[in-house]
């Protein structure tokens, strides 16, 4: 039985609401090309054009009229059994650690929604990685971490995927067959511990042109033609393509889990844990 995406159908109001990608965009923090994707994907599944182009813009023609009042009502019935299951109004700040990949990816998609269901809850997000963020000395420090850990290694978190890593870069510039330029996050760093062993078993020469830990810089290096990187499918921003070459090795997978700390407002939490899981299952 097919199923629409209520995320999809909360953008495609949020266009018709807004007047344009780019100002759903903005509400949704999310990229104009993020938003003609999930335009894209849902008029896929209903096999019918919502908008036409005219000029530069988008607009809504009789058939995104007729699903419009219906998604309107549909996205009114999911927050209101939201609401109805909420036992308490959902208060306090919530401290969050995720890995930077997943905060420039992950969240924006996250944040609009649960800020409008729950707008008296208010994050404190800090991206680091993932050893850093599970370190002794940051245990006090977040209600909830989302980290990365090898899948050979036992962990207190709750899984909520096991994802492949892959080899991001710029399919506009050609691998160097003599050296491969790696663009990496500094030591500590999954990607890079995984990337290096995995090389170090082939023959192919490989060198660290530039090392940051955040994925913009890192994002700016491939584009700049520094290298390729390494990362999670799931985190893989719009901007970089996966690479696949018979010279790179296959990377394995990467578990991603959740780790609920001992938390002021534990419900809070919880319900947090539940979005982020829904985003990266989905």
């Amino acid at each position: 039985m097919k199923q629409l995406s209520l995320d999809n159908l909360r953008t495609f109001v949020a266009v018709i609401d807004l007047g344009g990608y780019a100002k759903a965009g903005e509400k949704l923090g999310r990229s104009q090309p993020a938003i003609s994707l999930q335009i894209k994907k849902l008029e896929q599944q209903l096999e019918s054009k919502v908008f036409d182009k005219v000029g530069q813009r988008h607009q809504v023609n009789h058939e995104g009229l007729k699903l419009y009042k219906t998604a309107q009502q549909m996205l009114a019935l999911n927050d209101e059994l939201f609401r109805q299951f909420q036992p308490v109004s959902l208060k306090g700040r919530l401290r969050l650690g995720i890995p930077s990949e997943f905060a420039t990816t992950l969240l924006p998609s996250i944040i609009g929604e649960f800020s409008h269901l729950y707008p008296n809850v208010s994050l404190e997000v800090t991206s680091a990685l993932s050893k850093s963020l599970l370190s002794t000395d940051n245990a006090q420090g977040f209600d909830l971490v989302m980290a990365l850990i090898d899948p050979d290694k036992p962990t207190e978190g709750q899984l909520i995927l096991n994802d492949d890593l892959v080899w991001v870069g710029d399919k506009n510039r050609p691998l160097s067959q003599e050296s491969l330029a790696l663009v990496l996050a500094p030591d500590g760093c999954v990607y890079r511990s995984r990337v290096i062993s995995k090389l170090k078993m082939q023959t192919l020469k490989w060198r660290i042109s530039y090392t940051n830990a955040d994925l913009t810089g890192i994002t700016a290096a491939i584009k700049q033609g520094l290298g390729i990187s390494a990362l999670a499918r799931s985190s893989v921003p719009e901007q970089l393509d996966i690479i696949e070459h018979p010279n790179l090795p296959d990377l394995g997978s990467i578990k991603i889990c959740l780790f609920l700390k001992d938390s002021l407002h534990p419900q809070a939490s919880s319900k947090l844990a539940e979005f982020i899981q829904s985003r990266l299952a989905s």
